[in-house]
């Protein structure tokens, strides 16, 4: 299991334009000071402009491990000015210590006064190609499975910089976000592990949804829209 770590900072960000004509984006979060209220939603005065992929209740807050941070300046074709600090993916959690490879669908976790759980990996989108200037970035983020997850909000609380990030429950053992990572972007064909994935309730019913129907159908979705490609 998991040990506790600590919540580095929390970040919040306004909906304003961003890459194409007529687009408006939140992927610009800045850290918050002071404490801040947290509930179904996500986080009081956080913004997604495009509801219909990002926010909702499986989609409340977005947290990204620091940890990347390095192996990310090592692989970019350039460096880049936004891996100097926190926030660079749009995230509304910044920790050190967590990863994909030891949270798992599921997890519970204390943090502040709230409870949080995993709900669902990020799918990268081409805002990330903008955001950092590289044209294949959100598919370097889906291949090297560093995307991020997303909780959703089962008690609403108060959280702030500095908290602990304590695992309380965790249901699923077997089902680290690494494993659903790859089943959905590498082993692609592996019918078994997508079909566990399909029957996983603490999972968002959208990649439950997902799983099922490449199971049924036996091919991949095209990814090609969402990765600007």
């Amino acid at each position: 299991m998991a040990k506790s770590t600590m919540l580095n900072a929390v970040l919040t960000g306004k909906a304003v334009p961003f890459g194409r004509p007529d687009m408006l984006s939140a992927i610009g979060k800045h850290p918050v000071d002071s404490a801040i209220a947290i509930g179904p939603a996500g986080l009081e005065g956080d913004e997604q402009a495009d509801r219909r992929n990002h926010g909702g209740p499986d989609k409340a807050i977005h947290h990204y491990p620091f940890d990347h941070y390095a192996a990310w300046r090592g692989d970019l074709p350039t460096p880049c000015a936004l891996l100097e600090s926190v926030g660079a993916f749009g995230e509304n959690f910044s920790t050190l210590g967590l990863t994909e490879e030891t949270v798992c669908v599921g997890d519970i976790f204390r943090i502040g006064t709230a409870t949080v759980q995993v709900s669902q990996g990020r799918q990268p989108c081409w805002k990330l190609n903008h955001r950092f200037g590289v044209k294949d970035m959100a598919r370097r983020v889906q291949s090297t499975g560093r995307t991020g997850w997303y909780y959703r909000v089962l008690e609403p609380g108060i959280v702030a910089a500095g908290d602990e990030i304590a695992l309380i429950e965790r249901p699923l053992d077997d089902w680290p976000l690494a494993r659903i990572l790859l089943a959905f972007y590498h082993d692609t064909g592996d019918l078994p592990t997508l079909a566990g994935i399909a029957e996983l309730e603490p999972l968002a019913s959208g990649w439950r949804t997902l799983a099922r129907r490449r199971v049924e159908s036996g091919r991949v979705e095209d990814w090609s829209g969402r990765l600007g490609e």
